[in-house]
């Protein structure tokens, strides 16, 4: 636990141009964005295989010492246990508050973007086909395009949303949405003056929504109908990317469609 942060700290994901999709680079980001907010160093790598190198098959996952470990929810703990913390400012009951947040967005934004992914058919063939098999080469891409497809559609029959319509899934986010906005109100962050695993999380998903080009803007114009969100999403973009961005994720957004900073 005393071991100092070493220089060459490692965050895998996939491709960032041509494979990397909407949930995974929102999960990446946010994994980026706390790392930042702990003024921990982090380079940035990008392998195909990203996926299948992780212990729990998601990504993003960091490479520290000799430790590896995915996802951001055992990435905080494992911070957390070498001395660096978000969240030891709040009380019990704010750290409660906190996890149902991070919860909410788990459940409704992430949900949401694998929803769209991968039971959207037209997003599924003009978009998440192509890019999830992108580095490989033919039969192989599409085996585990529809490999990954059935897992999810799976996941989802399992948790109630096989059966939701599109328009149902946007009506989710908004509402998800309209609850981040509510209860950041005028702070600059959620739980008043400093960022904690929260706000990483809620930038993730935001941030990446707002900057990913989809078929359509639907998603997108859900969360621009929340003017203190976007505001959110350019601050922690000015203060914690900026001047950083030769290896983020949020550089690729930039170059890929638009900046929030307009």
């Amino acid at each position: 636990a005393a071991e100092p942060w070493p220089e060459n700290a490692a965050l895998y994901q996939q491709l960032k141009e041509e494979q990397i999709l909407l949930s995974d680079n929102a999960s990446s980001l946010a994994v980026q964005a706390f790392l930042q907010m702990c003024n921990l160093p982090i380079r940035v790598i990008c392998r195909a295989n990203a996926e299948y190198m992780s212990p729990s098959g998601k990504v993003p996952f960091i490479h520290v010492g000799n430790q590896v470990v995915s996802e951001l929810g055992p990435i905080v703990q494992f911070v957390k246990a070498k001395g660096h913390s978000l969240s030891d400012g709040l009380d019990e009951v704010q750290k409660a508050e906190m996890k149902a947040y991070m919860e909410l967005v788990n459940n409704m934004l992430l949900t949401a973007e694998l929803y769209l992914q991968w039971c959207d058919d037209v997003t599924v063939e003009e978009i998440t086909h192509p890019r999830y098999g992108s580095p490989y080469p033919w039969p192989l891409n599409r085996i585990l395009s529809y490999q990954k497809q059935w897992e999810v559609r799976r996941k989802m029959k399992a948790i109630g949303w096989a059966g939701k319509t599109l328009e149902q899934v946007l009506e989710d986010v908004d509402q998800c949405c309209h609850a981040l906005s509510q209860r950041l109100g005028t702070q600059p962050y959620f739980f008043n003056k400093q960022p904690t695993e929260l706000d990483a999380l809620v930038f993730g998903h935001l941030f990446t929504i707002l900057t990913t080009q989809l078929i359509t803007d639907e998603l997108s114009e859900k969360v621009k109908n929340y003017s203190n969100l976007t505001a959110f999403c350019r601050r922690i973009e000015q203060q914690y990317f900026e001047g950083h961005e030769k290896d983020s994720s949020t550089a690729a957004a930039r170059s890929s469609k638009r900046s929030l900073l307009r």
